[in-house]
């Protein structure tokens, strides 16, 4: 290590920091090691490496650059990615190993696996600077790409490590890439492993690139801060946070959770305001729910971005001024970048797969294909996206991917009912985002389940006790963008989210009724057709509402059955969850009794 850079470590008052990367550089074996203090020349070395090294390629736009993951690995690994617990612990749901046996493995893998690279040393906040929201992180990586995205991604905190040495508990993230071949794409996936530690707040990642898999203060932070929270009492979360516009310019919060692939994004865009598009820190103050976003990027899905639909996100990837990190998307000969709703044709260039040409059987652009860029250049950033304190949460939104059941908005009667109706029972098809079958309708409760590191019967536990804290309860919502008719043709438009998510801020001020369903509580037709005029400028026929809004009662109960059966498998599933599915089948079977199987919403009462 040279000197000025075991002066930037040593300057860092904590021996365990410097005994955990002496231990790493004994195994790994670098050539050299670069350890980061966030200045510009420190961001520039490490552009700078990312393309030396070939993990990033350049485009015609000197601020743009394209990273390929390679065939084999262009998802999360579920498979491959374990809790480490002590000897005999499971939890259902979620893939563990024993402790033990995967630390040994771990290292037998990492032995010179930094041979002839460089590592770098970064270090991190996981929220604002001097909140009471925040948590602190080291990343080791041999990676230059995983590098360049977490400083995008994330506030660079090294001086808080100086300024508190010891008394700093922070996360730990080793990664590497491994061997890589000649196209840059790590060659040993079959010893691919992301290994969490939760007892010593570590992770362990190797012989991968994909930025799920990678890039620690990602999702792999996630299930540290998951962890946490149980011990703590508060919630972290799979959500955006956002400000929708109300009567008076007043701005009401929501937070939103949404598997990959079903409109989080595009949603958290859609809003007057955007805190965050993915993370959230929710904690209780004065009684009060608020929520802080732990990032400053945005990590999304590129696939299908286009400018009619997206256009502020559209905008920004294009701008040759703003830096964006592209991955696995096609990177045209001429240094342009394409995916799949970029307009004009695809042309001949490099993909995920190699040498891609218009003719050739795969897609040119991949379904997962990705983009890195900072949050901060929204137009309609909130101001408050760095305050120590966050914001007040009015709302809070699931929604997944559902083709034959939910109506595209609905209210729950309560926090308990909607936390287990909406958050614990989120079902949706499954996307690319994840190695397996595209297409499948899956459980995912809260949109995190691939995240959680806890049982989520604890998780939901923690949902209603945290709500006990509360002096005014956000009020909660679920919400289905891909509701489809008889013929197989989507009954909503993308902006029409716009619309829903008014019709929510309005209900969280009471300032419009609902009708109530033996499922929640749905919004009147006059409402509607009046925001959709105000917002969009189109009409809203009122034999669309009934389509939108008609209680599909034999789907209801079959999803009310699939839920069930799924917690009855887990051991420390809450009472009242069993309690509240119960009431939603019997009035579900009341109404099917007295109106038959598909109800138009004209047949319930206002509320």
């Amino acid at each position: 290590m040279r000197v000025e850079m075991l002066e930037r470590l040593l300057k860092i008052p904590d021996p365990e920091l410097h005994k955990w990367i002496a231990d790493i550089i004994k195994v790994t074996k670098p050539s050299s090691v670069y350890v980061s203090i966030g200045s510009e020349e420190d961001f520039e070395y490490v552009r700078r490496a990312a393309l030396i090294n070939k993990e990033e390629l350049p485009t015609k736009y000197p601020k743009h650059t394209v990273h390929f993951d390679g065939p084999k690995d262009l998802a999360r690994d579920r498979g491959n990615t374990r809790i480490l617990l002590s000897s005999g612990e499971k939890i259902p749901l979620i893939n563990t190993y024993e402790k033990a046996a995967g630390l040994n493995e771990i290292k037998n893998i990492l032995e010179g696996i930094m041979s002839g690279k460089e590592m770098f040393v970064s270090f991190y906040c996981f929220g604002p600077r001097s909140s009471p929201f925040t948590m602190y992180a080291v990343q080791v990586t041999d990676s230059a790409y995983v590098v360049h995205s977490e400083n995008i991604l994330y506030r660079v905190c090294y001086e808080e490590f100086v300024n508190q040495g010891p008394n700093l508990n922070y996360m730990r993230f080793l990664h590497s890439a491994g061997e890589r071949d000649e196209n840059g794409w790590s060659k040993n996936i079959d010893k691919r492993r992301i290994y969490i530690d939760l007892e010593d707040d570590t992770v362990y990642s190797t012989n991968t690139q994909y930025a799920g898999n990678t890039v620690g203060l990602k999702k792999l932070a996630l299930r540290l801060c998951v962890n946490r929270g149980l011990k703590e009492g508060w919630l972290c979360e799979h959500m955006f946070i956002t400000g929708v516009r109300g009567p008076g310019d007043r701005i009401t919060y929501f937070t939103g959770a949404f598997p990959a692939g079903c409109g989080k994004t595009s949603t958290a865009l859609m809003s007057d305001t955007v805190v965050g598009d993915d993370l959230a820190i929710i904690k209780e103050f004065d009684g009060i729910a608020r929520a802080a976003n732990p990032e400053v990027g945005m990590f999304g899905i590129v696939d299908g971005i286009n400018p009619r639909d997206d256009s502020e996100i559209y905008e920004i990837l294009n701008s040759p001024e703003n830096e964006v990190i592209f991955s696995n998307v096609l990177l045209t000969e001429d240094g342009e970048v394409w995916w799949t709703g970029k307009v004009g044709e695809p042309r001949r260039g490099i993909n995920y797969a190699g040498a891609w040409w218009p003719g050739k059987d795969n897609v040119p652009s991949h379904p997962n294909s990705r983009f890195t860029t900072s949050i901060r250049y929204l137009k309609y950033l909130d101001p408050r996206i760095d305050d120590p304190m966050g914001v007040p949460i009015g709302g809070m939104i699931f929604g997944g991917r559902d083709s034959d059941t939910l109506p595209p908005v609905e209210e729950s009667f309560d926090w308990v009912h909607g936390i287990i109706t909406k958050g614990a029972a989120l079902e949706s098809e499954r996307t690319t985002a994840v190695l397996g079958r595209a297409g499948e309708r899956e459980f995912n409760p809260y949109a995190i389940l691939d995240f959680l590191s806890i049982s989520v019967g604890k998780f939901t536990e923690l949902h209603l006790r945290f709500a006990e804290k509360l002096k005014v309860k956000p009020r909660i919502y679920g919400v289905n963008y891909f509701l489809k008719d008889e013929n197989g043709n989507y009954l909503a438009e993308k902006v029409d989210k716009r619309v829903w998510l008014k019709w929510m801020e309005l209900r969280v001020h009471d300032d419009v009724e609902a009708v109530e369903t033996p499922t929640g509580l749905i919004p009147i037709y006059e409402d509607l057709r009046k925001l959709f005029d105000t917002y969009l400028g189109k009409e809203y026929p009122e034999t669309l509402y009934e389509k939108q809004f008609a209680l599909r009662v034999p789907q209801q109960l079959s999803k009310i059955e699939r839920i069930w059966a799924i917690y009855l498998e887990i051991p420390d599933t809450p009472k009242i969850l069993f309690d509240v599915l119960r009431a939603q089948k019997e009035r579900l079977e009341n109404a099917r009794r007295k109106y038959g199987d598909l109800i138009s919403p004209y047949l319930f009462a206002k509320k």
